[in-house]
């Protein structure tokens, strides 16, 4: 079962990381992606934390695709157990 969309978070400074959930039928899977991974995916230089937003919903379907594959694979981490995406998980 793949994973639906959630709910869009906001971008977390301290982590340098944009929050969002998918769901697993009713449950919320929490999520996250590195402010890196977003720039490299638009190959930008460096996106200012105020736009942040923005570019996550520019990139959420390539993001949620990616968020799905990791969740099938049960690549999960912290505690609770998320998914947490990095530069990484977007090369072929």
């Amino acid at each position: 079962m793949t994973l639906a969309r959630g709910n869009a978070g906001a971008f977390e400074h301290n982590r340098m990381v944009m929050l969002f959930s998918m769901m697993d039928g009713s449950r919320e899977v929490g999520c996250a992606i590195s402010s890196s991974a977003m720039d490299d995916l638009e190959h930008v230089a460096r996106t200012r934390p105020e736009q942040r937003e923005e570019q996550f919903l520019r990139l959420r379907d390539r993001i949620e695709q990616c968020a799905s594959r990791k969740f099938l694979a049960g690549e999960f981490e912290g505690t609770p157990p998320g998914i947490i995406l990095r530069s990484l998980d977007f090369r072929s």
